[in-house]
């Protein structure tokens, strides 16, 4: 039996914008718990890290660029995976890590305030 170790919770999947009429309590909490993922610096840098690299990252290569522990990393990777905006492949013992582009396209989108009164 083959169970995902991450996973995914994915409130970017049903995250709307912050200027929509009928904004739940439960898109609230998803919405909460995508500024959540990215709340902290580190998972910040690790987006921007992916964003920059056309290929998968081993989580071992994101280790010493971040100047962190590998459980540490892996904790930040976790968190991200689950929120929806990472994908995670497992190849052999390491874990490799790409954007997921659907995931971060539906976390823009809740930031999309065209019909706001600014």
């Amino acid at each position: 039996m083959n169970v995902d170790p991450f996973p995914v919770l994915v409130p970017a999947d049903c995250c709307r914008p912050l200027d929509e009429d009928g904004l739940t309590s439960e898109d609230a909490e998803a919405t909460a718990a995508l500024f959540k993922a990215l709340g902290d610096p580190a998972r910040v840098r690790i987006v921007n890290l992916l964003a920059r690299n056309p290929e998968s990252v081993c989580v071992c290569e994101l280790t010493p660029t971040l100047g962190l522990s590998q459980p540490t990393v892996s904790h930040h990777l976790k968190k991200l995976v689950q929120a929806g905006l990472l994908q995670r492949e497992q190849r052999g013992v390491w874990a490799f890590y790409s954007l997921d582009r659907d995931g971060l396209e539906r976390a823009a989108s809740v930031l999309d305030l065209k019909g706001a009164a600014i």
